[in-house]
This record gives structure tokens, C-alpha cells and sequence, in this order.
């Protein structure tokens, strides 16, 4: 567990700068947005996908968010997230930072991992009565590539309107993503996607528990059984048929005073015997979330 609680060498050859954004998949996009705002959580106006049929809310830190990601077109393009949120609602992703979305591509091509080229996206974010476009390039990777999961490196190109001051001060004290658990049956594929993804002195490994400290975050992977043990509320199969997000967490200035904020609005959780706040699946829409000092 030590393991997870501490950051690491930044992977510099891959031009990566830490973990961009945590998507967490929502079947009502709009009760999504009301419910973190329960847990304390601000987040920005809405943002449409340009030509698809999702949209988002963000829940903005310093440097990395949270993606409230949902559907508002079914009719439109939903990059399989229909099929996804059948099955469940959760985290669905990682991003990771990139500063050069072609460099990262060639250094992920030179460590096998097969990248697709860099695609420009954008989304229009509804703030002030006026739409403003947000543009980012994104590198994404096979599932062959990464263990399985859904994960590629973001580079903003507009990263200016995404912050304001307002959207970064949250009623709960959260600053920014600490780490992001994935259970597997077999972790030895996403160690190995791991050490591709950041190279070799950006790992540490206790057991079967892999840790990737990315610069801003730390990624572990965990065998089920570890998994809960380091997060009692995470939803976790006990048939894992593929290596699943667990479980998030968030750290926060003062633990104390979160809970102090979550009793005020009823939200049900309980503490750590280190003091984290842990927040059951129910309340988060499918995530095991933790606010842990920051």
C-alpha cells in the first residue's frame, strides 16, 4: 500500500506529464453533475462533443479532473459509451497528460505499443451564455496494448478556458487526482503495459501489486483480493473477466473537514483508520471514491 501513496520519476521520453482526467461514465448526465455537487464537488458549464452525441461536466483541479461523462444524442456517435453504461456506470478511463501528442505517439510506437495517430477533437463548452471551443489531440492505444483497460494521452490546445478560479474551489477541499486502482485477475499484462507507458523508473512493485507514479498520480494495479483490501468499498467481481477501474482517489486539504461537509448533506460514507473519507459506489455513480489528504 505504501507503494500507492507516493509519486514518482515523471515519464520525461514520453513526453507525459502525469494523469490529464479520470472519465466516470454516467447514465443521467444531469443527475451525475447534482450528485458530485452533493459530494462538494463544483464543475464546470457543460461541454458537447463537436459531432458526437455525449457531453460532459468537469470537475476541474490544478492540473488534472474528473470527466462526468454522458449521453445527450443516443441518435449520434457515442464512441461505444451506450454499449458501456448497459453494463455499468463508473470510472470507463484514464487520460494522461501529453505536451507533444505526436512525440508521445512516436515514443509509444518505439516501446511497441502501437498508438493510433494523433486525432484533433474538440468540445464546446456552454459558459456565459456563449459557446467557446475547446481543442485537444489524442493518441489513443489498443486494449492489447494496455492490459485491457481504455487509456490515452491528451494534449490540450486550449487548456486556458477550461480553469477559472470558481471551478477549482471545491465546498469538500479536493486539489487534485491522488491515484486510480485497477483490479485484474492478471496483473503481470498491465505491469508490463505499465512499464511500456512510463518506463522502468517510474514502477515499483510489491508482491502483485504494480504502482505507476506518472508525475501527477499514481496508477495501481492490483490482484481482486488486493484491491479491496486497499478499498474496502470497491465493487469488485469476484470473477474479474477483464481488469476493471476500481476505485479513485482524490486528495483533499482536510479529510475532517469533508466529512464535516458530506454529514451536512446526508451523503453516506465512512472513514479509514487513517482518517481517509471513503464513499461507497452507491453514492458516486459506480466509483469507490476516496478524499484523502492532500
Amino acid at each position: 500500500m505504501a507503494a500507492a501513496r507516493q509519486q514518482g520519476t515523471p515519464a520525461v521520453d514520453h513526453q507525459l506529464n502525469g494523469i490529464d482526467h479520470v472519465i466516470i461514465g454516467v447514465r443521467d448526465l444531469e443527475m451525475g453533475r447534482a450528485q458530485y455537487a452533493r459530494l462538494g464537488f463544483n464543475s464546470t458549464p457543460r461541454g458537447r462533443h463537436v459531432g458526437w452525441g455525449t457531453a460532459n461536466y468537469c470537475i476541474m483541479f490544478e492540473h488534472d479532473y474528473l470527466e462526468l461523462l454522458g449521453i445527450v444524442d443516443p441518435a449520434q456517435f457515442t464512441n461505444q459509451l451506450a454499449r458501456l453504461l448497459e453494463e455499468r456506470e463508473g470510472i470507463l478511463g484514464l487520460a494522461l497528460a501529453s505536451r507533444d501528442a505526436d512525440a508521445t505517439q512516436h515514443a509509444w510506437t518505439a516501446a511497441g505499443l502501437q498508438p493510433e495517430a494523433a486525432k484533433s477533437l474538440g468540445r464546446l463548452l456552454e459558459a456565459d451564455g456563449d459557446a467557446v471551443e475547446l481543442r485537444f489531440r489524442n493518441v489513443g492505444l489498443p486494449r492489447s496494448s494496455t492490459g485491457g483497460i481504455s487509456l490515452f494521452a491528451c494534449q490540450h490546445l486550449t487548456p486556458q478556458p477550461m480553469r477559472r478560479p470558481s471551478w477549482l474551489a471545491h465546498p469538500n477541499g479536493a486539489r487534485a487526482i491522488h491515484s486510480c486502482t485497477i483490479a485484474t485477475s492478471c496483473p503481470a499484462p498491465l505491469g508490463d503495459a505499465m512499464t511500456r507507458l512510463f518506463g522502468a523508473a517510474a514502477i515499483t512493485a510489491t508482491d502483485q501489486v504494480v504502482a505507476a507514479h506518472t508525475g501527477h498520480g499514481v496508477i495501481v494495479v492490483a490482484p481482486p483480493e488486493d484491491a479491496l483490501l486497499m478499498h474496502p468499498m470497491a465493487d469488485v467481481p469476484e470473477h474479474l473477466r477483464e481488469p476493471r477501474l476500481v476505485a479513485l482517489s482524490v486528495g483533499v486539504t482536510n479529510p475532517d473537514r469533508a466529512a464535516d461537509f458530506l454529514r451536512l448533506q446526508k451523503v453516506a460514507f465512512e472513514r479509514s483508520p487513517n482518517g481517509d473519507v471513503l464513499l461507497p459506489p452507491r453514492e458516486t455513480h459506480g466509483v469507490a471514491l476516496e478524499l484523502v489528504r492532500a
